[in-house]
């Protein structure tokens, strides 16, 4: 049966998070929802590549579902900008579904990915176009020593400090390739990118460098907490509208 793929990016203020779930109202429920007014009866069940937190964003993630049915045949669909922009239409507008591609049938859009990429943005100025986008944390940090923990933890693969205690995985190992973080004209913005992250690692390790930053916990102490196995000794006083997971990445020629 043909498999497609599903890329969407979406505002997540106003969700439940990026999963079904039972009386909540999410990414998944939404565009399903979307498909069974062009599909009808026969709409596709979703399978999400990553998921997020209520009140995440995402600049982009994706979806993948079969169907016996071409997709260009959808209720006179004749090509992909016109399935898009009806599906599009139907949608909120914090919703948006930037492409649909047809892959080979094993494709897995969770499984296959071979890195997610996140940012935690933060602004310490006032600023009412960054409200709600953005966390607002208006203290003085120490960047280097920021960076400098940022760096500490590529040299470790074991986050079960920074993973929330109710969650199902049987592996708390992350392989991290990227930690750093960026300073910009009005935001300072954490972007790490790994293999796999754990439920509400991102936020944790976020406030946690906060802490660093606003010298509440030296270098040394920060080591202790990701070698504790502990989430007790973790910060994840930072709110989800900071966090955006920008990129899901595949291996390359995946969509040709």
């Amino acid at each position: 049966m043909p498999r497609y793929f599903l890329e969407v990016s979406y505002r997540g203020t106003n969700y439940s998070g990026f999963q079904t779930q039972q009386n909540a109202v999410t990414i998944q429920s939404e565009i399903e929802k979307a498909l069974a007014v062009l599909k009808g009866d026969l709409s596709p069940v979703l399978t999400g590549s990553s998921r997020t937190d209520a009140g995440v964003h995402a600049l982009q993630n994706y979806f993948h579902f079969d169907t016996d049915m071409p997709v260009t045949h959808w209720r006179d669909i004749i090509d992909q900008d016109r399935f898009l922009y009806k599906l599009n239409a139907i949608l909120p507008a914090d919703i948006v579904v930037k492409s649909i591609q047809q892959v080979i049938e094993t494709a897995h859009c969770r499984f296959d990915a071979l890195s997610r990429e996140y940012k935690y943005h933060i602004y310490g100025s006032k600023d009412p176009f960054l409200a709600g986008r953005s966390y607002y944390f208006p203290y003085r940090l120490d960047r280097e020593k920021m960076n400098e923990a940022a760096a500490i933890i590529i040299e470790y693969t074991d986050f079960s400090s920074f993973s929330k205690r109710n969650t199902q995985v049987k592996s708390f190992l992350c392989q991290v390739q990227k930690s750093q973080w960026i300073d910009t004209a009005n935001e300072l913005i954490y972007n790490v990118k790994a293999n796999r992250f754990l439920r509400g690692m991102v936020r944790a390790l976020t406030a946690t460098m906060l802490q660093v930053g606003r010298g509440k916990m030296t270098i040394a102490e920060f080591r202790e907490v990701i070698e504790a196995k502990d989430c007790t000794k973790a910060s994840f006083a930072v709110p989800a509208h900071g966090l955006y997971l920008v990129a899901v990445n595949y291996p390359d020629s995946y969509f040709k």
